[in-house]
């Protein structure tokens, strides 16, 4: 019997992410590929798998540890030895760089309360990769209206010399008593953010300043309310996208009346293929095809080496509203699909979303993104555009106009469309080409099979 280490695997693009479960014990027999944690990425649940078949000796993690890419979460015994021994080596390391480490003499007297499971975290691990680690998640507390903060004055002079406001910082010590390192950790935290050109919060950004907020509780009672790590990077990517991308949104109404009674004409077939066909299907080949008639919109803007990404791929995001928030699947190849695959991924993967089981692979790749609202109401909006895609659809409730056909009004469904795109990679009569194409294919989908 030979012990090998658990490792995070690739986890699709993802710097950190958080353990939620932990679905073995030590002792318990795996199977290779077998669960051994849920983790939560920023938009979904992932399950790690084992690497191989054995049995557990001991997982070094706990729920809300923070993990990363190669990451050591546990041990685990397996039937034969490595190839070149270093699999036992490696396993005298992982202890060794697992286990508490020696309190240095300030921490020792300002948080007695740390315990052996804090530092058993997986940072621990990381180290050996010489990462600097990512603390923005534990240094920065929003400050409640009219608390307090618990800091000796040694630590407030700190503060003070720093520029760090106590407010904003969480402490580690007993009873959330506030350290020297914590405030360290705060002001390294915010200028790395700062550098990295992301959103300080409390700051805003590119020089704008933040928003100070009142203290709410003296005009009536309040509750407060943590974001979930969905809606915090949400707001953060709208954030940046808004403040980089110069958004402008092009409308356009198109005729779907025809592409309507089609659809409907494919219900019979329908049931007996097991598949809903929606009106996305179709919308997801119009925009297909747009993009292929205008290569423009189908690229990336790399502003740091002034070049232009073309993509000789076509793979489209659908917005799908759930429980937990927004989240985006990604369909691919979407100019290589009929009809019917088109509903049924579409189907699976906005479950997938509900029920937040979307692989983080699953929400990358895409050229473009369609987001209907069709289902709640409204006339039109404006989308923001998900850099770094240089275009987003927004679809709105279809109603019936009267149209004027040349000699007289007739009833049409009018599906409303809202283009909204970086302005930077894509001019106004190129939106307005792309809409109106769009348009035509959704008015008389035989133009779909040229």
């Amino acid at each position: 019997m030979s012990e090998q280490e658990i490792r995070v695997p690739d986890l699709g693009g993802a710097d950190e992410v958080e353990v939620i479960e932990i679905l073995v014990s030590a002792g318990d027999s795996v199977a290779e590929e077998d669960p051994i944690l849920t983790v939560e990425t920023d938009k979904a649940s992932v399950e790690l798998p084992s690497p191989s078949a054995g049995k557990i000796v001991k997982i070094i993690v706990k729920v809300g540890d923070k993990i990363k890419e190669g990451d050591v979460v546990g041990m685990l015994s397996s039937d034969g030895a490595s190839s070149d021994g270093a699999s036992d080596d490696a396993s005298d390391d992982a202890s060794d760089n697992n286990s508490a480490p020696e309190p240095e003499p300030k921490a020792k007297d300002d948080a007695p309360a740390k315990s052996d499971d804090s530092a058993r975290k997986p940072a621990a691990a990381s180290d050996n990769k010489a990462k600097p680690a990512d603390t923005g998640s534990v240094t920065y507390e929003a400050p409640a209206a009219g608390s307090k903060v618990h800091a000796g004055p040694a630590v407030r002079k700190l503060a003070r010399e720093l520029g760090a406001d106590l407010a904003r910082v969480k402490g580690s010590g007993p009873k959330s008593r506030i350290i020297k390192d914590d405030v360290h950790g705060y002001v390294k935290d915010q200028l790395q953010q700062a550098q990295q050109g992301a959103v300080v919060p409390g700051t805003g950004s590119s020089g704008i300043p933040g928003v100070k907020l009142p203290d709410f509780s003296q005009f009536g009672e309040v509750e407060r309310e943590g974001m979930s790590r969905m809606m915090s990077v949400t707001a953060l990517n709208m954030h940046r996208s808004w403040l980089n991308v110069p958004h402008v949104t092009q409308f356009e109404d198109a005729d779907i009346s025809d592409m309507e009674d089609f659809r409907k004409s494919l219900k019979p077939l329908g049931e007996k293929k097991g598949v809903k066909m929606t009106p996305l299907p179709f919308m997801l080949k119009a925009c297909a095809a747009a993009l292929a008639e205008l290569p423009q919109f189908n690229v990336a803007l790399d502003m740091d080496r002034k070049e232009v990404v073309h993509k000789k791929y076509i793979h489209i995001g659908i917005a799908v509203d759930t429980p937990y928030g927004l989240m985006v699947p990604v369909i691919r190849n979407v100019d290589q699909k009929g009809l019917w695959e088109l509903a049924a991924e579409s189907a699976e993967l906005a479950q997938k979303a509900r029920d937040k089981k979307l692989k983080p692979a699953e929400m990358q790749g895409a050229c473009f993104t369609i987001t209907s609202l069709g289902g709640i109401g409204g006339t039109a909006f404006t989308p923001i555009v998900n850099t770094p895609e240089v275009a987003i659809l927004g679809v709105s409730k279809a109603a019936m106009k009267p149209v004027w056909d040349g000699k007289a009004f007739q009833p049409r469904l009018m599906l409303p469309l809202s283009l909204s795109y970086d302005h930077r990679a894509v001019n106004g009569a190129d939106a307005a080409r792309f809409t109106s194409a769009l348009a035509r294919l959704m008015g008389d989908i035989r133009t779909l099979l040229l």
